[in-house]
């Protein structure tokens, strides 16, 4: 009953969207906003793959949200046009068999019928098309963002910049399986994660050293190339503190296994925090002198290592 009213919901979101005036558009929206916050709370705290997982991970931004609103809407409309078809052909299969119809009917044409499966299917389009388009420009870029990072695929680690930090440099490698924690996930570990403060708009812009990479993160809804020679921009709002993982989605050799992704989003204070000792620790690296690795802080906002 949940999903049908959560996808109902989406349904009149969408709707408003063609037809309704501003004020009906935008409770709609918020009604199928709601209803998608409802379903993510219900669901697992863990913004990883678990196994046999049938559905989408739960949205931990805004941008996944409309993702899996567009997905569900969408997965209506072929639902329903599969059951009418499907339905459609077993009726002319009982229907019109040879053995009810000895004397096959000559009509060659209906008007009706004809403008109907033409003006349709083209409804059902711009149904699916308005959304779509909503949401590839709603998560190209945003417009004043709180924070910058470049992110840089290499063989076989990722490499993550913050230009408003001083130009804070982190790499992030796979943690080998020798070298787990109990709890640790296999292939979905690295030693240095991508730090972030929740809440706030971050301009995310990929690019490649190498070869073709793909930085991908599904519960925040994060998709995009790392092509060398390129820049390619996104951006993501990640609601509430946590850590959230992905991997390289796009082939790029012998270890591309090897390129998990995990985002951790701290409070705004706590990640103040870190840059300050993410950068005094670089700053001691440049002057030569040995110095603990990057601070790293726990899901919940805690700090988790003072320096590892």
């Amino acid at each position: 009953m949940r999903i049908l009213g959560r996808r109902c919901a989406v349904l009149l979101a969408t709707l408003s969207f063609l037809f309704a005036p501003a004020q009906v558009m935008w409770a709609g929206r918020a009604l199928a906003q709601a209803a998608g916050a409802q379903a993510a709370g219900e669901a697992s705290a863990v913004h990883a793959p678990t196994p046999w997982e049938m559905a989408m991970q739960p949205g931990f931004s805004p941008v996944k949200r409309d993702i899996i609103d567009l997905h569900d809407l969408v997965l209506v409309i072929i639902t329903l046009i599969t059951l009418f078809v499907g339905a459609l052909l077993v009726w002319v299969m009982l229907r019109y068999n040879a053995k009810r119809n000895p004397d096959p009917s000559r009509v060659s044409h209906n008007t009706l019928i004809e403008v109907l499966w033409t003006v349709l299917p083209i409804l059902i389009l711009v149904v699916i098309a308005i959304p779509s388009f909503r949401l590839v420009y709603y998560e190209d870029r945003t417009h004043d963002p709180a924070l910058t990072i470049k992110v840089t695929g290499h063989q076989w680690y990722w490499e993550y910049t913050y230009p408003d930090q001083g130009n804070l440099d982190i790499e992030s490698r796979i943690i080998p399986d020798g070298q787990l924690k109990p709890g640790q996930m296999r292939l979905l570990e690295v030693d240095n994660p991508l730090v972030v403060p929740a809440g706030k708009d971050i301009r995310i812009l990929t690019t490649s050293s190498d070869v073709i990479h793909s930085f991908f993160i599904p519960s925040l809804g994060v998709q995009r190339y790392a092509i060398p020679g390129r820049t390619i921009e996104t951006w993501v709002r990640v609601d509430k503190p946590g850590r959230f993982y992905g991997e390289c989605n796009q082939v790029c050799g012998m270890n591309h296994s090897q390129m998990p992704i995990v985002v951790e989003a701290l409070s705004e204070q706590d990640f103040k925090s870190w840059t300050e000792k993410a950068k005094a620790a670089q700053q001691t690296s440049e002057n030569g002198i040995s110095a603990p690795e990057t601070p790293r802080f726990a899901a919940a906002g805690g700090l988790l290592d003072q320096a590892r």
